[in-house]
């Protein structure tokens, strides 16, 4: 482990002096969590261990043996250790867009390449820099983030933002996770994501089948249908407000039109949710001040998961032969990329 420490030293000082106050951070705020990540065994062993966390870590070591078992995502220590970091989220994400743009401002780093978002150990600093981007006219969202992959560089642990997720969340966060390890596009967010949510998906439906729990697995697919119909209400909404900003209007028209087309998709979402008695899964998220970012952090995740299903489907379902084709898209210069995943999707 000693030499990819030194490498990411030195790609940190490669980065400029004006990035090194930002990288030094993430580097103390990685290594806070090593320092308190011990083995699942570990805790297991522990007698001080309660049960409620007991029962979730028992649980943590069948999903991640699942994962390797049958679903091919890597076989590997990640996942198979444990960190209490006392605190909501590991760490806090900074997304923005310029006013009439959906597309996202991206940042460059030394091992990822270029993100649609900018990552901070601390919610302080996390808002400061939003602060900074909103002074310079820029839509900006803040979200805190549960878990994140060091895309197979390290063992990432498990972490008590995360380990008392119900069951299907936590399997999806563990499968999601280790999808960064198996493909990972550097500067193209929304392909990694996308990608990871199609194989959680997937993922999911499988675990739940072979554990034969037919209950929960048809009240996990209506969650899951229920959140493809409001994903599609907004990225719906995200394809107008694109029209718009490229309809030359005059920017104070453009400005009351964008307006207006967030509060129309505010009220779409409450009517359709009116038949979903007591769902309540994106209220948290439609009682923010909407703006592009909002739509850049969403978007991420979901704009090519139909696509990818498609490639699935295509492959008969076969896992390896699945990720195959997607490393062969990986592959292509963007722009061709784009266009395979266009094509997929309008399978």
């Amino acid at each position: 482990m000693l030499y990819r420490f030194l490498w990411l030293g030195t790609a940190l000082l490669l980065a400029g002096c004006g990035s090194v106050g930002y990288y030094a951070q993430s580097v103390r705020g990685q290594l806070a969590i090593w320092h308190q990540a011990r083995p699942i065994s570990d805790w297991l062993a522990e007698p001080a261990t309660d049960n409620a966390l007991r029962n979730q870590l028992e649980l943590a070591v069948r999903l991640r043996a699942f994962a390797s078992e049958k679903l091919a995502l890597p076989d590997n220590d990640s996942y198979t250790l444990y960190a209490d970091l006392k605190r909501r989220y590991v760490a806090w994400n900074v997304f923005a867009a310029t006013e009439f743009s959906v597309e996202p401002v991206t940042w460059c780093y030394p091992v990822i390449g270029c993100a649609a978002y900018r990552g901070y150990f601390s919610e302080a600093a996390a808002r400061e820099f939003a602060e900074s981007l909103r002074g310079q006219g820029k839509d900006v969202f803040v979200g805190g983030v549960p878990a994140y992959s060091t895309l197979g560089w390290f063992d990432d642990p498990l972490l008590n933002t995360v380990i008392h997720y119900p069951d299907a969340e936590l399997a999806a966060l563990i499968f999601h996770e280790l999808t960064h390890q198996v493909v990972y596009v550097k500067g193209d967010t929304a392909f990694n994501e996308s990608f990871a949510t199609a194989v959680e998906l997937e993922g999911t439906r499988r675990w739940f089948a072979a554990a034969e729990q037919p209950q929960l697995a048809l009240a996990h697919r209506t969650v899951q249908q229920r959140e493809r119909v409001v994903v599609e209400l907004i990225l719906k909404f995200r394809e107008q407000l694109e029209e718009l900003y490229q309809s030359g209007l005059a920017v104070d028209q453009m400005r009351a039109r964008k307006a207006s087309l967030f509060d129309a998709l505010r009220r779409a979402y409450a009517d359709t949710k009116a038949g979903w008695p007591g769902y309540r899964a994106f209220d948290a998220w439609f009682a923010r001040d909407l703006n592009n970012a909002h739509l850049v952090a969403l978007g991420a995740y979901h704009r090519h998961v139909p696509a990818f299903e498609a490639l699935l489907r295509a492959a008969g379902g076969d896992l390896p032969e699945f990720y195959a084709r997607v490393k062969e898209l990986a592959e292509l210069d963007p722009g061709e990329r784009e266009t395979r995943l266009a094509g997929l999707a309008a399978r």
